[in-house]
């Protein structure tokens, strides 16, 4: 907390973002301004409702700090930048962004919050480092709506795929290191994202459709099509990085597209051993890049989801019940802050005492080990200690 201390003007609101990120580290069945408050130890939840709304301090800036202490915690020389969406479901038509649309959550249509997340990956860990909410066309175009909602007249419609980019670029530019991007389909599917990302000579493994149309030396194919004229010898048995039940192998194939941009464009296709289900990703790298790095980068991407899976579960990144612009990025931007924490102190952890069986802790095991040392139940009545027992 000392590190965004500097960012509240005022000592209470100091507190008050104290005892909310304690609140968000705690394990309430869940989390919003009333159980939080409760948490604390407030008659109401006022307090932490006028940190979310009214009360002098810049969210973006203390997200720049976060950016700071993940990358200076997690640095490491193979990062991967992520980039991914997630949706929240809402009720009703006046929390900002929502609307009916599209959510892997739900897994179809639905009234939905959708946000676009940038995660820090590499070998120790994994946090969101940036965050944008998605706000649809219906909205931008109803400036009386969005004013009601609190969102800045200067702001107007960007696709996913653009606010992707304004935060790999963010990060980028303040000197993140990150030889390599990775994201689903649409990203992927994008070119300007791929353009500016080979104008910055960064890598990246973007998956894209099936159907997406590719070039090569014998001519233009769709992916799924290529992959039919495959001999046995391209493919081979990779794999993808560690998973809840193992290492996860895959057979994997590298095909060389023709392009007259500088550097190295190729396309790779992933194939289920067990099933035969096909994934592609496109790729480009300034240098020649080896299969096996190409394949580690595209098991990368899962991280992101396992950051949103933890953040949700451990840390109430989709609990909020906000409805307006300025709520809602401090909201999250405290949510990600102390899911940084557990991520920072998990790798540590992991540094410090490895298990003999190769197994790392989890966020959940650290959640419950902070929780235990700094809320403990004494006759009844629960005692917050100072974060120097820590």
């Amino acid at each position: 907390m000392g590190r965004i201390a500097g960012r509240f003007v005022r000592v209470e609101h100091r507190r008050r973002a104290r005892a909310f990120v304690l609140g968000l580290l705690s394990d309430l069945p869940r989390k919003n301004c009333w159980t939080l408050a409760e948490q604390a130890g407030n008659a109401n939840p006022y307090g932490l409702q006028h940190l979310l709304s009214r009360a002098k301090w810049d969210a973006d800036a203390v997200r720049d700090d976060i950016r700071g202490f993940v990358v200076e915690h997690l640095h490491h020389e193979d990062a991967v930048l992520v980039v991914d969406e997630t949706g929240d479901l809402k009720k009703g038509t006046g929390t900002v962004g929502v609307q009916r649309q599209s959510t892997g959550t739900a897994g179809r249509i639905e009234n939905s919050q959708v946000a676009v997340y940038l995660a820090y990956s590499t070998p120790l860990g994994h946090a969101a480092i940036d965050r944008e909410l998605y706000v649809p066309r219906s909205w931008t175009e109803d400036r009386a709506r969005c004013r009601a909602a609190g969102i800045p007249d200067s702001v107007a419609f960007a696709t996913k795929p653009a606010l992707a980019l304004r935060m790999i670029t963010r990060a980028l530019d303040v000197g993140v290191s990150a030889s390599w991007v990775a994201g689903d389909e649409v990203y992927g599917a994008n070119p300007h994202l791929r353009t500016a990302l080979e104008k910055r000579q960064v890598g990246y493994v973007l998956a894209v459709a099936r159907d997406h149309q590719i070039t090569t030396r014998a001519g233009s194919f769709r992916a799924d099509a290529l992959v039919r004229k495959l001999p046995r010898r391209a493919w081979q048995k990779l794999s993808a990085g560690a998973g809840a039940k193992g290492y996860r192998f895959y057979d994997w194939a590298l095909v060389d597209l023709t392009d007259d941009r500088p550097g190295h464009h190729q396309l790779l296709v992933r194939r289920n051993r067990r099933t035969g289900e096909l994934a592609f990703y496109r790729c480009y790298s300034a240098a020649p890049a080896p299969l096996p790095t190409l394949v580690c980068v595209a098991g990368r991407r899962w991280t992101v989801e396992e950051t949103f899976q933890s953040g949700k579960g451990l840390t109430g990144l989709d609990e909020h019940q906000v409805r307006r612009w300025t709520s809602w990025h401090r909201w999250v931007t405290l949510a990600m802050l102390a899911h940084a924490f557990l991520s920072v102190v998990r790798a540590d952890e992991n540094a410090r005492h490895p298990k003999p069986d190769g197994l790392m802790l989890t966020c959940n095991e650290i959640q419950r080990l902070f929780i235990a040392l700094v809320v403990r139940p004494v006759h009844g009545t629960v005692h917050r200690l100072d974060w120097s027992h820590w």
